[in-house]
């Protein structure tokens, strides 16, 4: 006997799980002084993220875990379960003069805010150039 759940939800009308595509969308918006980076994280709270910089490259990991304890069982069977578990991450390139100190982050609610500064120019040491005279 077919599951009558399996006809429900296999329906042109039900809409497919969100892939881990549709994780860590980013927007990243220009300032006279940096880069504003806005990483949606729906579902992640702030001890399920991580951001490191090296070799100009910073890189924001995330990982959620669901746990169930066994009581759970006696509430009731899961028929579908549309929730994000597991690890996502993405890299930027964000430049090699940039520090870990100059880089600031906040999460709230979902949404991980990162504040990137420009690389600043440095000046340029004029070189003293000496003609030999023969």
């Amino acid at each position: 006997m077919a599951d009558p759940f399996d006809a429900f939800f296999n329906t042109p009308f039900t809409p497919a799980p969100k892939s881990s595509s549709t994780l860590m969308r980013t927007d990243i918006k220009e300032h006279d002084d940096g880069f504003e980076m806005t990483i949606d994280l729906p579902g992640f709270k702030k001890e399920d993220v991580q951001a490191e910089l090296k070799d100009g490259y910073l890189t924001v990991n995330a990982e959620t875990k669901t746990e169930t304890s066994e009581g759970d069982e006696k509430k009731g069977t899961w028929v579908r379960k549309e929730r994000f578990e597991g690890k996502c991450s993405r890299t930027f390139y964000v430049g090699d003069d940039v520090k870990e100190e100059d880089i600031k982050a906040h999460f709230e609610n979902g949404t991980l805010v990162i504040d990137v500064p420009k690389p600043q120019p440095q000046p340029k040491l004029e070189e003293k150039k000496t003609i030999a005279i023969a």
